[in-house]
C-alpha cells in the first residue's frame, strides 16, 4: 500500500462528525451538511479532482462536462464539483458515473444536482450531491476549469485535498494539514469512545459529558 493510499484508509476509518471537530481544533473551516449520499450508507475518502461548471452562456458546448476530468482521475481521487449548489439543472449524471467507476475513481460530490442515480447505484459508485433532477446539463452547462481551486458551499477545495463524505456531510481537509488533522481525530475519536463506554457503564450523562475528554483541547497542539 503506498502511503497516499494509506492516508485515504485511515480517514475512511472516522466519520466526517469526528474529522468536523478535529479541523475545528486545528483552527480550520469544520465540515458541511447538505450534500447527501443519492443512495445507500457509502463512506469515501480521496483526492480531490476539481471541476468548476457555469451557465452555458452560447451555443457552443465543447465536449461534454466532466469528459476530460473523468479521463485523468484515477483510484485516489473524489471528483469535487462546483456548481453553486443549482439544483435545476443535473451537474452528474449515469454516463458519467460509468466512466468514473471504470477509472476506478472512488466517487463524486457535487456542489449541485445529479440524475441516473439507479445507474450510480447499481455500479457501487458513491454519488453525494444536493438533490436529484432529471434536467441534463447539456445546453445548460459548460465546464468552465478543471484542476483549479473551487468553491464546495463555505469551503475552498484545492487539488489533492482529501475529501471525506458519508452520510452526515461532508469534510474537506488541506493536502498539507492532513497529518495533523487526521492525529488530532483519532484523539478525538479515543475520547468519545471512552465517554460513550462510561455512559453504557452507568456513568451519568452529564458527569460523562463535564469530562474534560470531550473538550479535545490537546488536538490543537
Amino acid at each position: 500500500m503506498t502511503a497516499e493510499a494509506a492516508l485515504l484508509a485511515q480517514f475512511t476509518a472516522l466519520d466526517t462528525a469526528t474529522v468536523s471537530d478535529a479541523l475545528d481544533a486545528c483552527g480550520l473551516p469544520p465540515g458541511q451538511g447538505g450534500l447527501r449520499p443519492m443512495w445507500g450508507r457509502p463512506r469515501v475518502a480521496g483526492f480531490a479532482v476539481t471541476v468548476e461548471l457555469e451557465p452555458l452562456a452560447d451555443e457552443h458546448t465543447g465536449a461534454h462536462i466532466h469528459t476530460d476530468t473523468i479521463a485523468s482521475a484515477g483510484p485516489d481521487d473524489v471528483v469535487v464539483v462546483a456548481n453553486g449548489g443549482r439544483t435545476d439543472v443535473s451537474s452528474w449524471g449515469g454516463i458519467l458515473s460509468v466512466g468514473a467507476s471504470v477509472r476506478s475513481v472512488r466517487g463524486v460530490v457535487t456542489d449541485g444536482a445529479c440524475r441516473d442515480v439507479g445507474q450510480a447505484r447499481e455500479l457501487g459508485f458513491p454519488v453525494f450531491a444536493r438533490a436529484q433532477v432529471p434536467a441534463t446539463a447539456r445546453g445548460r452547462l459548460r465546464q468552465r476549469s478543471t484542476g483549479e481551486p473551487v468553491a464546495l458551499g463555505e469551503v475552498t477545495v484545492h487539488p489533492g485535498d482529501v475529501v471525506l463524505a458519508d452520510e452526515g456531510g461532508v469534510v474537506v481537509v488541506p493536502r498539507e494539514r492532513a497529518p495533523q488533522v487526521l492525529e488530532a481525530a483519532r484523539r478525538l475519536a479515543e475520547r468519545e469512545a471512552a465517554i460513550e463506554a462510561d455512559v453504557r457503564a452507568g456513568v451519568p450523562l452529564p458527569q460523562a459529558m463535564h469530562d474534560a475528554r470531550l473538550a479535545g483541547t490537546e488536538a490543537s497542539r
